[in-house]
């Protein structure tokens, strides 16, 4: 058995839209980075490379190449769990937290639940998202960006 974990920050700007776990959330700001930003899958992506010792997203997805601009970070997690197979694990679950004062996301998370064991090729029932926010403390409370957590278990 092999854990990982992994974190990742972005920072909210306008004219851009707001992915989270593959899923489009209705809010004024999205997420600023080279790919689509999807903070919660590049955590889940860090934690399953990081438990199977293969490095981190940067490595794979460097923000140099003009191939991964504005990318879908759902790709990038399908070739993650590509990557994690080849070395000869299975994924047994993941679990990620996304740390937002706003948007509330709690409608969205059956969705993003499915979107992310679609693209891992794991039961739904393997993955849990949840949020949370810091109660109006540090960045993600004052609305400057959203962070996210998540941990992954390979066998």
């Amino acid at each position: 058995m092999r854990i990982g974990q992994g974190y990742d920050v972005h920072r909210l700007t306008k004219d851009r839209a707001l992915y989270l776990c593959g899923e489009k959330i209705e809010y004024e700001m999205g997420l600023l980075g080279h790919s689509d930003a999807d903070v919660a899958l590049h955590a889940l992506c860090d934690a399953l490379l990081g438990a199977a010792a293969l490095g981190d997203i940067g490595k794979y997805f460097p923000d140099t190449d003009d191939k991964y601009k504005d990318i879908s970070s759902v790709l990038l997690l399908r070739e993650v769990c590509a990557l994690v197979r080849k070395s000869g694990y299975e994924i047994e679950n993941a679990d990620v937290t996304i740390v937002a004062q706003r948007p509330k996301i709690l409608n969205y998370i059956p969705k993003m639940r499915e979107n992310t064991a679609n693209a891992m090729g794991i039961d739904v029932s393997c993955v849990s998202i949840k949020a949370t926010t810091t109660e109006k403390l540090g960045f993600e409370g004052r609305g400057e960006g959203i962070s996210a957590m998540a941990v992954v278990l390979l066998k």
